[in-house]
């Protein structure tokens, strides 16, 4: 492990664009609901198109998931995150100026596929620029992302009764835009310092050869245990967080009785308690090596709440769901375990996007299957079990990925050579 260093020495451009990068990521999905009622008030807005919406943010996250190894082969880190942030920029603008919901759609999912190879890259750029900090720096871009998912939720409404709802969804943009420049420069600087190398070393390979990943890495997660351990927990996260963000409110009124207004406040409250999470998990994984103690509180509260709004939902309802929201502090354990569980560059950028886009596939099948569950049964029990069930597939997913070693020992004890 490298020797720690003072954070910011030689690392400012870095730590700024993490934060930049994570913020722009977070508050370009978050931005667009809050403001429903005030674009459908301009042009028609189907229940279809909102559907949509809702869905892909899990859907283009799996996607390009999935194609972002082979775009980071290609083009490399640092470019790659200047042209997702330039994507995602590109995409608010346009879906802010959208004169139709077919348009709103398109500009959205340009938007979500950026976003979706961001996911994919910021735990691989963490371990690059912060291999003795790893801990810190997602703590660092985990809370931010939480931050920048609730920010639009305060301010869309109230900027958009000031002005306009476009303004108050483009205005996004301008991080988006800031958050491009810090990777310029390092991109910059990284091609020089490969040049560099290449010029000092004899019989060095060509620039575009140094530091490249197999593109075999990505195919070999698919054998090691590991990376599925990881692909679940993280699944599991995902799962719970967008079943509950789809239908949590309207199980509390059919089951606690409680109002419309105050599921809602519930519903912040399930938000709100990754906040906590994120700011402590990944330092205790870090620096106390509390993953197996972790994993089980997330197993254990999951499995209370749950219980607790299936038997008795009408007491202490806000305990249920308090406990409920704690479980998804898989999501910032997992991060932080992207870095710890790889040992090189190549098998953080292919166990990243193998488990993100894995686990975002899996979300993405839940809410809607949940709500089918639903009106089959008109019964939220069986919905109630099924995410029990997929809170009980952490257990032995989090059994292999507690214990200490990396996908590139695992993969060489069963198959050889790395």
């Amino acid at each position: 492990m490298s020797t720690p260093r003072p954070l910011w020495q030689g690392r400012t451009l870095a730590v700024v664009g993490i934060v930049l990068f994570a913020f722009s990521m977070r508050s370009a999905v978050a931005s667009l609901s809050p403001l429903f009622d005030h674009i459908s008030a301009e042009f028609d807005l189907p229940a279809a198109v909102i559907g949509l919406i809702g869905t892909a943010p899990p859907v283009c996250f799996a996607v390009f998931g999935l194609l972002t190894p082979a775009l980071e082969r290609r083009f490399g880190l640092e470019r790659l995150a200047v042209a997702a942030m330039a994507v995602v920029a590109l995409g608010l603008v346009a879906r802010s100026l959208a004169p139709s919901s077919g348009l709103l759609l398109a500009g959205t999912a340009l938007v979500f596929a950026a976003v979706g190879t961001g996911n994919i890259l910021l735990p691989p750029l963490v371990k690059r620029y912060f291999p003795d900090r790893i801990g810190l720096m997602t703590t660092v871009y985990s809370t931010t992302m939480a931050v920048s998912t609730s920010l639009p939720a305060l301010i869309a409404v109230p900027v958009a009764d000031a002005t306009d709802w476009h303004l108050s969804l483009g205005l996004w943009s301008v991080f988006a835009l800031a958050g491009a420049i810090p990777w310029v420069g390092l991109a910059m600087r990284h091609r020089a310092e490969r040049t560099a190398a290449a010029e000092a070393a004899v019989g060095a390979p060509a620039e575009d050869d140094l530091d490249e990943p197999s593109p075999r890495a990505f195919g070999r997660m698919w054998r090691v245990p590991l990376a599925w351990a990881l692909l679940v927990c993280f699944g599991a996260s995902s799962t719970m967080a967008y079943t509950s963000f789809a239908w949590l409110p309207k199980l509390l009124v059919d089951t606690a009785g409680v109002t419309p207004a105050a599921a809602g406040v519930l519903l912040s409250l399930f938000a709100f308690m990754g906040l906590p999470a994120s700011l402590a998990v990944p330092l205790l994984v870090t620096r106390r090596n509390a993953t197996r103690l972790l994993i089980g509180i997330a197993v254990a509260c999951g499995f209370v709440g749950l219980a607790g709004l299936l038997l008795v939902p009408t007491v202490a309802t806000w305990l249920w769901v308090a406990l409920f929201g704690l479980a998804p502090l898989l999501f910032p354990l997992v991060l932080v375990l992207l870095g710890l569980r790889t040992r090189t560059h190549e098998g953080a950028v292919a166990l990243s996007g193998f488990v993100q886009s894995g686990g975002y596939a899996l979300a993405a099948l839940f809410p809607l299957g949940i709500g089918l569950l639903h009106d089959a049964t008109d019964s939220w029990t069986g919905p109630l079990i099924v995410l029990a069930i997929v809170v009980a597939a952490v257990i032995p997913a989090g059994v292999v990925a507690a214990r200490p070693h990396t996908v590139e020992d695992e993969w060489e004890r069963r198959h050889g050579a790395w």
